[in-house]
């Protein structure tokens, strides 16, 4: 998440167009000769090509790897090596999770319950290339294909997939085949994800929280199950209008003070660069006119005092109803400081 570029943004390759190519390359190999690059047909019709590192094969099988570029966009995945391992299946293609890529063991994904960890785009993408490949070399199309991502259970810790009930390693994902830098998609997506496995697993009380910090915090409080927390970012707006969608009983809203007051104020994306406290609004609220000489929200609060965190939660809690409309869930807001501290709660 380190990584910062200058200049223009360079795209770079999902984890399932790495396994697809790396599929292609293993299956060449396995029916005919290694090559030493790979290109394949992406959803949208790019025709990308990969460098195919680390081949070898045995009796009935044949391996090969695409190390994933991510071009600049902040992936814990940029690096890993993707290895697909193919053999001959009984039936059919068959998917199976190697090293380091995970299983699904809760309900709500687009996967079932003990499926590896391969969402159905690339999937897909390697079910047309296992045909291709088959017609193009006079053989059986079915296939068993293992994939592998060696480090990758330690690098899933950095995801959601322990929280969504993806066990023992990374999800290879890709709808287009393209990770666009910095895309705000993939997290609200991830956001998505998560009602849908905290609603099938029937909970009925589910919390956003802007940080770690106030996930923790929100979590103890309320004493709420791991896959009951969303990771809610700044995307506020996004997680209410899936929810509107698709309803949980209750809602929690977490965050610190600065994040909360521009959800009281009005904003559905509280990143710094897309929202800003309005001090003067902020005073006349808090009825003192020091506060609207405040560099910030926590100095507004240390000026006015509790009574403004209270102030702020509620308005919040009245914000996020009001996104909802009718229908709305129940809706409390946490408020923390610095230090994970609650400084003010509004709901039951």
């Amino acid at each position: 998440m380190t990584r910062k570029p200058s200049g223009e943004l360079r795209r770079g390759w999902t984890t399932g167009a790495c396994a697809t190519a790396a599929t292609k390359a293993a299956l060449m190999g396995l029916w005919g000769d290694f090559p030493d690059r790979v290109s394949i047909t992406l959803p949208k019709g790019e025709v990308p090509e990969f460098e195919v590192v680390e081949p070898c094969k045995g009796e009935g099988w044949a391996q090969a790897a695409i190390v994933k570029d991510a071009g600049d966009d902040p992936d814990v995945t940029h690096g890993a090596t993707i290895i697909v391992r193919v053999a001959k299946s009984d039936s059919g293609v068959v998917f199976k999770a190697g090293e380091g890529v995970g299983t699904v063991t809760k309900a709500g994904l687009p996967i079932g319950v003990g499926e590896a960890a391969i969402n159905p785009v690339p999937r897909a993408m390697m079910d047309e290339v296992v045909a291709e490949m088959a017609s193009e070399f006079g053989q059986s199309p079915d296939i068993e294909i293992t994939v592998s991502i060696p480090n990758g259970e330690t690098i899933a810790v950095k995801t959601w997939n322990p929280r969504l009930g993806i066990v023992g390693g990374l999800s290879v994902l890709g709808t287009t085949g393209i990770v666009r830098p910095f895309s705000c998609a993939a997290w609200i997506a991830s956001i998505h994800r998560g009602i849908d496995v905290a609603r099938a697993g029937g909970l009925t009380h589910v919390a956003g929280c802007t940080g770690n910090m106030s996930e923790k915090a929100v979590q103890k409080f309320y004493g709420l199950a791991d896959h009951a927390m969303l990771d809610m970012g700044d995307f506020v707006g996004g997680m209410i209008k899936y929810m509107r969608r698709n309803p949980v009983a209750r809602l929690t809203i977490g965050g610190g003070i600065g994040k909360l007051t521009k959800l009281a104020q009005g904003a559905v994306d509280l990143h710094s660069g897309r929202s800003q406290v309005d001090f003067e609004r902020l005073a006349q609220w808090a009825d003192n006119p020091a506060v609207a000489k405040a560099n910030t929200a926590l100095e507004a609060y240390e000026t006015a005092g509790p009574d403004l965190g209270v102030l702020i939660a509620g308005k919040a809690a009245e914000q996020a109803g009001a996104m909802f409309g009718e229908g709305a869930p129940q809706i409390d807001v946490v408020m923390i400081d610095r230090a994970g501290k609650i400084i003010a709660q509004v709901g039951p």
